[in-house]
């Protein structure tokens, strides 16, 4: 479970990269940004199941799941707008 949630959680980051690099085609873009989503809401998913099998404290995994949402948050105004970030 560990393994996984490091997996999913760096994902984030490495799909917002490559969402980054290739802003120069919106359909790129929003792709790679959409993967980034799908990542984010993963590794939620693996917080709630830390804490069901008492991996993690509740109070910990909330604090991080509030985080992810924020991030999800900021990726989903990405993704509707894209045309605000793209070149």
């Amino acid at each position: 479970m560990v393994d996984q949630m490091r997996r999913a959680s760096r994902s984030v980051c490495a799909n917002l990269a490559e969402a980054w690099r290739k802003r120069r085609y919106e359909a790129a873009f929003v792709s790679k940004l959409s993967d980034s989503e799908a990542e984010a809401a993963e590794t939620q998913t693996w917080l709630q199941f830390a804490v069901e099998c008492h991996y993690l404290p509740r109070e910990t995994a909330a604090i991080l799941y509030t985080e992810y949402d924020a991030i999800l948050g900021m990726l989903i105004q990405m993704i509707t707008h894209p045309q605000d970030w793209t070149l």
